[in-house]
């Protein structure tokens, strides 16, 4: 019995939870032994009963102050002390100093609102101020005592931000694109920002109101083939691979970098990367990588030697990049040195022992020793970040309402530089995942590291801040890959089997609060990728944040009946989709090559389990055509019968019509489907039975927007999207 009450009072401390609802509906226990591998993981000494409840005590010891008090507008200002019943209220006094550099001063005795302390609990006073949104500090002074106590005070809106047209009920569309699968005469055998700029100039022209990219956070430009822009190195920082070489201002001046890209062997090599069916990582930073050094000396002698104002403005980006870029910029140039004498070098887990933390001894001589390589990793995210910035001014320059908005993937991977360089805010012994589900009996593990919830409210929220701050820069809209994750994630022991996780919840109104706010400084609409198993509590908390649902059409069906939900019913704090980049391309679907593929593959190894899904499958194909005949976007020709139709040029334009008719704010296409492609860019489950994450587009950028059919169809769009918005 002691035992249990330990075990269940430290988990409850740690905001773990002891069961969970399955997707079959079951109240389901968790095993001590993973709670107990899980809050060793969080920090807790579990050698003993005694040893785990002493090891929580000191961990949630409440000082006077909590490190951050957020609060949101028309809440009152109010402060929790944890002060002794001994501790006089005249002895204290209390200031604030704002974001804004004012000041403000006054007593703890006049402003007291409750005292609970003769029961354990905490003395409340409230702040006689109106403070404006932004990130605060209170100062707490006692007579006497010379160091203060000092709390991070955050002061955010109720709802995120929204830009004004869709606030006025304006209906957008515009394609959600994988960028490394563009193809175009111009890029190195990925899609590049040139590439999104050109992709920009053709869909504003034609009224889109938005390209939605996958997330372009930093990978290892070292390991080329860790492609997955779900699992980054870093989520504050981009792909380097993405710089379109050719556009940065320094190419055009250096004669050596034109010579060798114009050479014969380059320019063959070059067109090979392109002419691929599949990105080749490898060969593609071998092309980018040959010829950037040169362009950073170019820009070390032309710019930085000389202080020029392009000079300063790398300078001022690297100020601001802070201990994060040097973190960034060192372990690209440490990973470089290592895998050119080395080879299989993949992460800091099989760098040598001296090398594997960023606050290592030999790691900061390293540092220290080679400036020109750590400077030049600085030069390269300088460059990404501004052709990525040029390219939403584009946008906005052309007229879309969002330009570009980006994706924030749900983790790191713990081979990278977010693991590597942190100083605890990150649970290394336990990764991400979802538990058993109908589509995926045996759970899911992500392999990525969470944050600490105990460890972010200690220091503030200060990594969440500049997470969000850093992905929503130079776009119009922020889409959160597993939004549920703001109130929960699935974690599991690592080294363990995904159906032995157990929850871990967050401080999920803190952090809500927090988004809201950032979105509003940088003018950035928030969407929330809410699919899978959604628990009740976070629905409405989303919907009360003003965070847009993300509704994929093929989901959407009726608990009565299982019927198809008519898009006109579809909430307008939402988005639309026919098609992710996790389910196969909507020809795939309709020709079920996803089954035949997952059973080729050995995901459905059972054809028992088989038959049941292809029966499922044409049920559902013949639910959309009655459902899309029945709202009268059905093409004129096509059969009712779902055996006998395909996915063709035809159904594929009145499946896109359909839900760009809804109340949606947001309606999003996939380019794959304009193409009739059928492989996927990704199967969910699969590592290395199939290539995820690098299929092109069939065709050119170029050739897209020549194509009759295509422009037709996005006049179409425009045309059904204005009809909704009335």
């Amino acid at each position: 019995m002691e035992h249990e009450s330990a075990l269940k009072c430290v988990t409850e401390m740690a905001n773990l939870a002891e069961s969970y609802v399955s997707a079959w509906g079951t109240e389901t226990q968790v095993s001590d032994a993973s709670l107990y591998q899980l809050l060793a993981a969080l920090g807790y000494d579990v050698r003993n009963e005694q040893s785990l409840l002493a090891s929580a005590k000191k961990k949630h010891k409440k000082s006077v102050m909590p490190p951050v008090t957020v609060i949101r507008d028309g809440e009152s200002l109010d402060i929790a002390l944890h002060l002794g019943v001994s501790a006089r209220e005249s002895e204290f006094s209390w200031q604030v100093d704002t974001e804004q550099g004012d000041r403000f001063e006054g007593q703890l005795l006049s402003h007291i609102v409750s005292d609970m302390r003769s029961d354990g609990g905490a003395l409340v006073f409230r702040l006689p101020l109106e403070l404006p949104w932004g990130y605060h500090q209170l100062t707490l002074q006692r007579k006497r005592r010379k160091t203060p106590y000092v709390m991070t005070l955050i002061i955010a809106p109720n709802r995120c931000y929204v830009q004004p047209e869709l606030d006025q009920n304006s209906k957008l569309w515009g394609p959600s694109i994988q960028l490394y699968t563009l193809r175009s005469q111009h890029n190195w055998g990925i899609g590049d920002f040139g590439d999104l700029k050109e992709l920009i100039c053709e869909l504003a022209s034609r009224g889109a109101g938005f390209v939605g990219l996958n997330p372009v956070h930093s990978l290892f430009p070292s390991n080329p083939e860790a492609a997955s822009p779900y699992s980054p190195s870093s989520r504050r920082w981009l792909n380097l691979l993405y710089i379109d070489v050719c556009a940065v201002p320094e190419f055009a001046l250096n004669i050596d970098a034109q010579q060798l890209v114009g050479s014969s062997d380059f320019q063959r090599r070059l067109q090979e990367a392109r002419d691929t069916h599949w990105v080749d990582y490898t060969k593609v930073a071998s092309l980018k990588f040959s010829v950037l050094p040169l362009l950073f000396e170019d820009f070390k002698s032309r710019h930085l030697n000389k202080r020029t104002p392009r000079g300063a403005n790398f300078l001022t980006f690297v100020e601001q990049g802070g201990e994060s870029l040097r973190q960034q910029a060192a372990f690209d140039a440490l990973h470089r040195k290592l895998s050119g004498e080395q080879e299989n070098v993949w992460g800091w887990p099989v760098f040598p022992d001296e090398y594997r933390r960023y606050e290592n001894v030999a790691t900061q001589a390293f540092i220290e020793q080679n400036p020109y390589d750590i400077a030049f990793f600085m030069y390269l995210q300088w460059v990404a970040d501004g052709q990525i910035n040029e390219a939403q001014n584009l946008a906005k320059e052309k007229g879309m309402v969002l330009g570009l908005y980006r994706d924030l993937a749900v983790g790191v991977s713990d081979a990278g530089c977010e693991t590597w360089s942190d100083d605890s805010r990150l649970v290394k012994e336990a990764s991400i995942g979802a538990p058993p589900d109908v589509l995926g009996p045996l759970g899911q593990n992500w392999g990525l590291p969470p944050f600490d919830p105990h460890a972010l409210q200690q220091s503030g929220y200060n990594d969440y801040v500049a997470l969000v701050r850093a992905n929503m820069k130079h776009c119009g809209a922020l889409r959160i890959d597993h939004v549920m994750g703001i109130l929960r994630l699935w974690l599991i022991p690592k080294g363990k089997n995904a159906s032995e996780g157990a929850y871990l919840y967050y401080p999920v109104n803190d952090l809500l609060a927090i988004l809201a706010l950032e979105s509003h400084r940088a003018q950035c609409t928030v969407i929330g990728e809410d699919l899978g198993t959604v628990p009740a509590e976070i629905v409405s908390l989303l919907r009360d944040a003003g965070i847009l649902s993300y509704k994929v059409f093929f989901f959407e069906t009726s608990f009565e009946d299982g019927g198809y939900i008519s898009p006109a019913h579809y909430s307008p704090q939402s988005m639309a989709t026919l098609c992710t980049h996790d389910m196969p391309t909507m020809r795939g679907f309709w020709h079920c090559d996803d089954l035949k593929m997952g059973h080729e593959l050995g995901l459905y190894p059972d054809e028992d389990q088989l038959k049941p899904l292809f029966d499922e499958r044409l049920r559902q194909k013949q639910g959309v055509l009655n459902s899309v005949r029945w709202h009268g976007f059905l093409t004129d020709g096509v059969g009712e019968d779902a055996q006998f139709v395909p996915m063709d040029g035809y159904l594929s334009r009145s499946l896109q019509l359909h839900v760009a008719s809804g109340q949606s704010a947001l309606f999003s296409v996939q380019l794959e489907d304009w193409l009739e492609m059928d492989k996927p860019v990704n199967i969910p489950g699969t590592v290395d039975e199939y290539p995820n994450w690098r299929r092109k587009l069939s065709m050119n950028i170029e050739a897209v927007f020549s194509l009759p059919e295509i422009g037709q169809l996005m006049r179409d769009l425009t045309r059904v999207r204005q009809a909704a918005s009335r």
